[in-house]
């Protein structure tokens, strides 16, 4: 009986030095945030419409505003509807996305008009997913009077990142 009263005594002393007699605890809220990715979608083509012009010299700027409307200078004669490029972007509610526009040409195959396309550069998304948030990009041509008649075209490229 005094041989297991010792192992017992054993037992409990090794269990109490086993104990930590100061220890703390505390916890630590973990999160994370997910958000959609960001996708972006085409809904409406660019078009300055139709331009006439002669003799003049230098370099004339042609604008269409973000709403469509077409600015001409004086001595060049602008016809037809124009039309603004218009975008959709969708993703997370409450986050800002960066848009960037690259410009570049118009060309017929020949000849070729400078570009510069003007958008806004970063808005708030306002829902989560679809719909979206509708946006319209217009720009500007420079129009020499050396150009040949013809159909020019050119792309527009738009990225849409998160900021």
């Amino acid at each position: 009986m005094r041989r297991s009263t010792l192992v017992l005594a054993a037992i409990f002393t090794s269990m109490a030095a086993t104990s930590p007699a100061l220890a703390a605890q505390t916890t630590a809220v973990t999160s994370v945030s997910v958000i959609k990715p960001v996708t972006l979608a085409k809904l409406q083509d660019m078009d300055f419409g139709t331009l006439a012009f002669a003799g003049f010299t230098g370099t004339r700027t042609i604008a269409l505003s973000r709403l469509g409307v077409v600015t001409c200078a004086a001595d060049i004669v602008c016809s037809g509807t124009g039309k603004q490029a218009r975008f959709n972007v969708s993703g997370s509610k409450q986050v800002t996305v960066l848009v960037t526009y690259s410009g570049g040409t118009l060309s017929n195959g020949t000849d070729s008009i400078p570009f510069t396309p003007d958008g806004q550069a970063t808005m708030t998304l306002t829902n989560n997913g679809s719909p979206g948030t509708n946006f319209d990009v217009g720009g500007s041509l420079s129009i020499t009077s050396a150009l040949v008649g013809g159909i020019y075209t050119g792309t527009m490229a738009i990225t849409a990142n998160y900021q």
